[in-house]
């Protein structure tokens, strides 16, 4: 006989595959997903045909033609990180937030109550489905990037690359299983559901979209055109870091900023898996690995806080709270 954990767990994934919103939320995702990189690849063909034009030019005119632009599929992924980022921690938050007010709405804690079942094999049970539904969807999403990969940008991925792409998408999974357990754990713990979900967008709203907007306005690089460093033709590093140097205490507030946003710590380590920036394009696993370890680290501890903010939530009379 299954134990209590189990049995909610299976009823949540019926549950779950059952749902018109979910479903929708989930296919929306990946439409996202594929338009983003449907966009990144008539990007790049577009540079491509500047770049034959301004060949010609050259020829016409004497001069040797300058390398062409190299294509590197997973750079096309930088859209969808950036959408998972935004759009898919709203998905997590609705998805956590109605694991705990559905039971809420339609009474049903009283029937699961009226069986010998303690508060914490409920929540258990929830969190697993949770980890295994975000498990499935990023599974599809990563086949549907695949195919799209091969399709729109009529390349393969390597064995490397497909690493790479299963990391990120390993990040991807912890990120959006942050969002859903702390809605799930909002909800569960406050009597007026409304209050939960207001919440849950409120945090939503500071940690990815206002702190990094903080983060990146202080940046002076995204302030100029391929850089600050490359407008004043400065290209060796020594001299970058000199002058940083004298601004030592500002990019620490900078940084610091930023560091408080669990958007951040998944969106750094994911645009250097995919090579986004030069810096990781085409390097050694153990090279990103080593540089970004400090915000996987942080991203691991949100996922934990996360899931003790949910268990936490174990006591009967908390997680009936609100019920009609």
């Amino acid at each position: 006989m299954p134990s209590a954990p189990m049995v909610i767990f299976r009823k949540e994934l019926k549950d779950a595959l059952r749902s018109r919103l979910f479903l929708f939320l989930v296919g929306g995702l990946c439409a996202i997903a594929v338009l983003s990189l449907v966009v990144a690849s008539a990007a790049f063909r577009a540079k491509v045909v500047d770049y034959q034009s301004y060949v010609q030019e050259l020829k016409q005119a004497g001069i040797a033609a300058v390398p062409p632009p190299q294509f590197f599929p997973l750079q096309m992924l930088r859209a969808t990180i950036e959408y998972l980022e935004i759009v898919g921690a709203i998905v997590a938050i609705v998805i956590g937030y109605g694991l705990a007010a559905k039971e809420k709405n339609r009474g049903t804690l009283r029937l699961i109550y009226s069986r010998p079942i303690s508060g914490s094999a409920v929540v258990r049970g929830k969190l697993l489905a949770l980890a295994v539904i975000w498990v499935a969807v990023i599974a599809v999403l990563g086949v549907v990037l695949v195919a799209s990969i091969r399709i729109v940008g009529g390349t393969g991925l390597t064995s490397l690359e497909l690493t790479k792409l299963v990391i990120t998408l390993a990040l991807s999974w912890v990120y959006l299983f942050i969002w859903s357990a702390l809605s799930f754990g909002l909800a569960s713990r406050t009597k007026q559901l409304s209050t939960a979900l207001i919440a849950g967008l409120v945090l939503w709203l500071g940690f990815v979209l206002i702190i990094p907007q903080i983060g990146d306005t202080m940046d002076p690089d995204n302030h100029v055109p391929g850089g600050l460093f490359k407008s004043f033709q400065i290209t060796s590093k020594a001299e970058e870091v000199a002058i940083m140097g004298h601004f030592s205490g500002f990019e620490t507030a900078r940084n610091l900023i930023e560091e408080t946003s669990i958007s951040k710590q998944f969106e750094r380590p994911s645009f250097a898996y995919l090579g986004a920036k030069d810096k990781y394009n085409q390097k050694s696993l153990g090279y990103i690995w080593h540089d970004m370890w400090p915000k996987i680290r942080w991203l691991l501890l949100g996922a934990g806080l996360a899931t003790a903010l949910a268990l936490a939530q174990t006591r009967k009379r908390i997680l009936g709270r609100g019920l009609a």
